[in-house]
């Protein structure tokens, strides 16, 4: 009962992270109509950022992670303006080809710059540890869990509250009609990409100190990430956030009662299962 309940914990953890990146790729997809592969690689360049501010700077941890999500924000403008915009009305190829450079580019620049080594976040957090009904849990662990929660509420606030998440919307939902009543397709655009990228960052910033710091790190969240929002339903923010807690606890309950050595298994084998019984994921709608 502890192990499972360990288990439990880990999964809740981990999904919400996977759940981060999914949800900005979910977000960036409905919009610029490109899957951006790029956006596990970004969460990896928001977690050295933050390792860099807190190990060589002595910046505050939660600080280093919200200038981490600003610095990734601006660079997701940047590449929207650069990249994605000038072959918006290409052939839709052009966007998996030019998301797909990105990715090697970013991976590449890290491998080049920062070495292949593996580093690790000290923050105060790793050290304390609560035991809940005999479960384990490390400070640090919980603060993911409730950053994360935050980080939801605030996007979905951010979706239902504000003219630009009504804008945001809008262009995801109807993006011809949404351009008839004079919303800026391209403003939009901009933002998505900021939002999405500043995600990635945070999912980044939160992991590193579990997980250590490394340039490949972005493609197993980005792996994941598709996952779940094939699971959860192609366009649907519920969805990359409830499939991301429900990945992360599928792989970590497995984990812990079959075998680790399995782990990435277990999520498309369950995937598999998800799409044999409902085709168009756990919230998507038929067309």
């Amino acid at each position: 009962m502890e192990q499972l309940l360990q288990q439990v914990a880990n999964g809740i953890m981990l999904g919400g992270i996977y759940g981060l990146v999914a949800l900005g790729l979910t977000l960036i997809y409905g919009v610029l109509y490109i899957p951006n592969f790029a956006l596990g690689h970004h969460a990896m360049i928001g977690a050295y950022i933050t390792f860099f501010l807190v190990s060589l700077f002595g910046v505050n941890y939660f600080l280093a992670v919200a200038i981490a999500m600003a610095a990734m924000g601006l660079l997701g403008v940047a590449i929207e303006r650069l990249i994605f915009r000038p072959i918006k009305d290409a052939p839709h190829v052009n966007g998996f080809i030019a998301a797909f450079g990105l990715l090697f580019l970013l991976e590449s620049s890290a491998l080049i710059g920062w070495g292949a080594g593996y580093r690790k976040i000290n923050t105060a957090y790793d050290t304390q540890v609560f035991t809940v009904l005999g479960a384990h849990l490390p400070l640090q662990r919980i603060i993911v869990v409730v950053a994360v929660v935050i980080i939801f509420v605030a996007i979905q606030l951010f979706l239902r509250r504000t003219m630009a998440g009504a804008a945001l919307r809008a262009v995801s939902q109807q993006r011809e009609a949404a351009l008839l009543v004079g919303i800026d397709g391209d403003r939009v655009a901009s933002l998505t990409m900021a939002v999405g990228s500043a995600l990635a960052a945070a999912a980044g910033g939160l992991i590193g100190p579990i997980i250590l710091v490394f340039p490949t790190m972005g493609s197993m969240l980005i792996v994941k990430a598709f996952v779940i929002i094939i699971l959860g339903g192609m366009g649907s923010v519920a969805g990359a956030i409830v499939g991301g807690f429900v990945l992360g606890l599928v792989e970590s309950v497995a984990s812990g009662l079959i075998s680790p050595s399995y782990k990435d298994l277990y999520a498309f084998l369950f995937l598999v299962i998800v799409l044999a019984v409902r085709p168009t994921g756990l919230f998507g709608r038929a067309q």
